[in-house]
């Protein structure tokens, strides 16, 4: 019945994209807005991105954004690699069903209930080892790497899966270590999977505001914190400036993505044509032979 009915795909495929994309567009478009009232045209300017510059306190919070999202990610992709082999690679051991649903358990938790366990457990810390001293940017980060890691997990443990392990077997019996065989052979391969993991850890935490919201501290609100304080009492022009400015990093940010990922693949199938023609010539030469 579908196949009789190619308008209706496409419908289907236009509202879809109209309704994800048409409010982020005109969003963009009200960012050069001249009038104060973000639903009501006055004309073109660019004012509202200097009064963005001039900001200074969306200007520290978007700053330490950055800041969190990037090393969390960072040490989200590292803990995740690590429980995503040891899932992946180690087969059956005593605990493995105990790891996979700690891995796995931010990932259906109520961001309400693990942001205010989080809070409780740096409170109690605070007050048996003195630290960590207050909340701020380090509460935020171990926040952010606890449910960052566990995406980061299922992304790499699923790549991994996907893998041939002959060739990780092959370099061992060439005499190539572990670590070696894995920054050699497994690191190259899973590389895109890591990058989409740390992509993904980046855009969860600039996202978060429910949990940061519990384990931040005063001096320490993150750019989600601000602009949902701002919302509150209006959408101003100048939060569309900052919107537009994030969308255009991440469209450049996806963009760089897909060409390093588009680039990484073109090159494993050169390498493994490379690789097949070399075993048949390998087995016309035996068979000349």
């Amino acid at each position: 019945m579908m196949h009789g009915r190619p308008w209706f795909r496409v419908l289907a495929l236009v509202l879809g994209f109209a309704f994800l994309y048409v409010p982020i567009i005109s969003l963009v478009v009200f960012s050069f807005n001249e009038s104060r009232l973000v639903t009501v045209w006055g004309g073109f300017s660019t004012k509202w991105y200097g009064a963005l510059i001039q900001n200074q306190q969306i200007l520290d919070a978007a700053w330490l954004s950055l800041k969190v999202a990037a090393v969390s990610a960072t040490l989200a992709v590292v803990l995740g690699t690590f429980a995503g082999m040891i899932l992946a690679r180690f087969g059956p051991f005593r605990g493995r069903t105990l790891l996979s649903g700690m891995t796995t358990a931010p990932l259906v938790m109520p961001e309400v209930i693990t942001g205010l366990s989080l809070l409780l457990l740096f409170v109690t810390l605070e007050q048996l080892i003195g630290w960590p001293a207050g909340r701020g940017m380090t509460t935020i980060i171990i926040a952010h790497v606890t449910f960052a890691m566990a995406f980061v997990t299922v992304v790499v443990q699923s790549r991994l899966a996907q893998i041939d392990e002959s060739l990780e077997e092959a370099a061992q019996d060439l005499g190539a270590r572990p670590a070696k065989v894995f920054f050699l052979i497994t690191l190259p391969i899973i590389f895109p999977a890591l990058l989409s993991g740390w992509l993904l850890a980046v855009t969860l935490s600039l996202d978060d505001l429910v949990i940061a919201s519990f384990v931040a501290g005063p001096g320490s609100s993150t750019l989600p914190m601000v602009v949902f304080s701002k919302v509150r009492l209006g959408v101003s022009p100048d939060i569309n400036a900052l919107a537009t400015i994030f969308v255009t990093i991440v469209s450049i940010g996806v963009v760089i993505a897909g060409i390093a990922m588009s680039r990484q693949q073109k090159l494993r199938d050169r390498d493994a044509q490379m690789a097949l023609a070399a075993n048949q010539q390998m087995i016309e030469s035996l068979k000349k032979g």
